[in-house]
């Protein structure tokens, strides 16, 4: 189980804005979860039980999105294929708002690749214990920073639309703005 998981999209993020930088502005950095912080997702090597459920107070993925029928998403924590087209990963990760009661429901912050390299920081106090011990190790690299500040994570995980770097998306709003509408413009492209 990858703990850290902002920290490796953002790897994600610098990798491919050093070895394939015209893809970048295909990339975003997603950030998912609620105002309780209480967000199930099925299919997470963390997960119990047969469909593997579990409940994250935020949880990050990378998206690459090239083209509109070729939305991929990089999650290291997912049972699923590395990487899942959008489509399989949304319906099996998370399955439908409509079974959930309303605190449970899952919103998406997605980040532009570069804003999301410009913007992050994390000097991990997310990952400590009151005593100042880690509650996972932290990776060999020193801690990300940014221009303006040494801990940024909450801007990203806060669904408030309009607070913080990106777009903020319901479920629905998050698959009809990378899947369905992706399918309108292939039918109008026929």
């Amino acid at each position: 189980i990858f703990v850290f998981s902002e920290e490796n999209v953002w790897k994600l993020c610098e990798q491919v804005k050093k070895t394939r930088p015209e893809e970048l502005s295909k990339c975003y950095a997603v950030f998912v979860s609620n105002e309780g912080r209480t967000v199930p997702l099925w299919r997470q090597k963390a997960g119990r039980g047969d469909d593997q459920v579990v409940i994250w107070d935020y949880h990050v993925f990378f998206m690459h999105n090239p083209s509109p029928s070729r939305c991929l998403v990089f999650d290291l924590d997912t049972t699923l294929p590395f990487p899942t087209y959008f489509h399989k990963y949304v319906t099996e990760t998370f399955r439908s708002d409509l079974a959930l009661r309303p605190e449970h429901h899952r919103f998406f912050r997605v980040i532009p690749a570069e804003t999301y390299l410009t913007e992050f920081a994390s000097d991990r106090r997310h990952m400590r214990r009151p005593d100042g011990s880690w509650i996972k190790p932290p990776p060999s690299y020193p801690p990300i920073q940014s221009s303006s500040s040494a801990h940024s994570l909450g801007d990203f995980i806060c669904m408030t639309a309009g607070k913080g770097p990106g777009t903020v998306y319901s479920l629905s709003e998050f698959v009809y703005t990378f899947y369905k509408s992706q399918l309108a413009q292939q039918q109008n492209n026929k």
